[in-house]
């Protein structure tokens, strides 16, 4: 999609921030939904669809600051991929940050409680994209359009529309269930209830997101042919198969078949190729990748927030970094790779993996005895506001770079991960698929497995590797239940510098402390 295209769902996404926009978060809990906007056009439908795609890229209704969506907490802090990245990554091996505000060591630790402040504005920001998406899809109910003489013509794109709206309420259910587990689920059914809603387990999230998903799936484009930015069937494939890949920690049971076929439905479409070079998949043009399923889009001039890539391009710049070589004003002097991680990338003699340029070596020491020292740990600024030519973004305050949420490369780890461990498919298959990745690492087959490698281990590392900072790791290291305990132990987990083990009821955030009180019908998870 060109920047035109994003900077027209930015400003449409604008038109209707006001309406749409659910800035009391105490609306969420009750189950209540906003009131609607006033639909005079029929661009107005699109225009509200847009506030919903926006909510995963934007932190309130002016951007970047000043007018945020979520209450009681720092505006920048609360961006939705901010969160969500920070969550999924901060907690491990791959990634640690060197500030020190309220909450932010307790994810670099492994020690937060039920108060956490970024554990509970990305509940909120699960719950509020839920609600407008239920609001939309109350609003564009038959009884609805016909009151406002909405023609058969907008009618079926209003179809198309809903469709979207539901894949963006799947995604965030999908978040929100992997993240807390137990989350009330609430739909366009429930418009208008003042009854705080009852808590769903995750196998009834987990079925009603596939439900969803398959249901919704032929209104969408077919794979490769939808809007960049925007949901069609490859989108809905790729959440299918995170789904299923991890469906035995969400339901107890495993679905690896159903992954396999997902991610293959995925690969045969014929609509993505890998990208040549593994950089432009994390530069300011990266929206021209062929290898791009679905991404969050960025862009430095109309939608302007801290989070997003803007986040993770200037946090991890600092040190001896030049901050103009990734296309910013400067580095915010934050964010590195824990030294575990960064021994997985191979140093021995031959081609290199170079996967492993994202690695700065210079000033930075590879032991972090001091977390709060940015020079202790390697740094990894993986993306950046730079094309794949050399030019900077359109602003160096702000990221043009678009956050990969789905791409052909995961495809290809999930079809070989599930091929393991026994979902159909051929391991000669899996095989082809891994070394393809690790050719493009390479240059050349001097990386390239065999068939003895291709193990459940190897394929964690080369997931760790492939798959750097794109916000993969927790969910990966409870799937391959390493997360918590002591059987995978690395520098700061439980608060120590050589690691400790830490207890299994972390492998689920806890509600915040808040909701407990605001609705009675939820009960804190185990352990908090």
């Amino acid at each position: 999609m060109t920047k035109n295209v994003r900077r027209t769902l930015a400003a449409l996404a604008v038109i209707t921030a006001t309406a749409a926009g659910c800035t009391d978060v105490t609306l969420v809990p009750e189950g209540r939904v906003t009131t609607g906007v006033i639909f005079k056009d029929a661009s107005s439908y699109q225009a509200y669809l847009a506030k919903i795609y926006a909510g995963l890229a934007v932190s309130g209704q002016q951007g970047p600051a000043g007018n945020g969506d979520i209450n009681g907490i720092d505006e920048g802090f609360s961006q939705y991929i901010r969160l969500y990245w920070q969550m999924q990554e901060l907690p491990t091996d791959e990634a640690i940050i060197a500030w020190n505000d309220a909450g932010v060591q307790e994810l670099n630790t492994q020690i937060w409680g039920s108060s956490n402040q970024f554990l509970g504005a990305m509940y909120y920001r699960v719950l509020l994209q839920a609600t407008l998406a239920n609001d939309f899809l109350n609003q564009t109910s038959d009884d609805k359009l016909s009151s406002r003489g909405v023609d058969a013509g907008l009618r079926t794109t209003i179809q198309g529309y809903r469709a979207e709206a539901r894949f963006l309420r799947a995604l965030s259910y999908w978040h929100g269930m992997d993240l807390f587990g137990r989350i009330p689920l609430v739909t366009e059914a429930d418009f208008g209830s003042t009854t705080p809603p009852q808590q769903a387990t995750r196998q009834q999230l987990f079925d009603f997101i596939v439900t969803e998903l398959n249901a919704i799936r032929p209104s969408l484009p077919t794979a490769g042919h939808g809007t960049y930015g925007r949901a069609d069937q490859g989108a809905v494939d790729m959440l299918l198969a995170n789904l299923y890949l991890n469906a035995e920690v969400y339901t107890g049971t495993p679905r690896y078949s159903e992954a396999r076929a997902a991610a293959e439905a995925v690969i045969a479409s014929g609509a993505y190729t890998l990208d040549p070079k593994y950089r432009h998949l994390f530069q300011a043009d990266n929206n021209t990748s062929p290898e791009m399923i679905f991404a969050v889009t960025q862009d430095g001039l109309h939608t302007q927030s801290y989070g997003g890539t803007t986040f993770l391009i200037h946090a991890s710049v600092g040190g001896n970094m030049n901050a103009a070589q990734y296309g910013i004003d400067g580095g915010w002097w934050g964010l590195r790779v824990r030294k575990e991680v960064a021994n997985l990338y191979p140093s021995t003699s031959g081609t290199p993996d170079r996967r492993a340029a994202v690695l700065v070596t210079d000033g930075q020491s590879l032991v972090i005895n001091d977390v709060l020292n940015f020079q202790q740990g390697l740094g990894a600024p993986k993306y950046q506001n730079v094309t794949s030519t050399g030019q900077p973004g359109s602003n160096p305050g702000f990221a043009d770079t678009d956050y990969p949420v789905f791409r052909l490369g995961e495809a290809y780890l999930i079809y070989a991960e599930a091929v393991v461990r026994g979902g159909g498919g051929t391991r000669a298959q899996a095989l082809a698929y891994v070394n393809a990745l690790r050719q493009r690492a390479y240059g050349d087959a001097s990386g390239n497995l065999t068939d003895a490698q291709l193990t459940l281990p190897t394929l964690l590392d080369e997931r760790a590797r492939e798959l750097l900072w794109e916000g993969h790791r927790r969910q990966d290291l409870i799937r391959f239940n390493q997360f918590t305990g002591a059987t995978r132990l690395w520098e700061w987990k439980g608060g120590v510098q050589a690691g400790k083990a830490t207890d299994s009821f972390r492998n689920l955030y806890p509600l915040p402390a808040s909701e407990l009180i605001a609705n009675p019908n939820l009960t804190q998870n185990p352990g908090y």
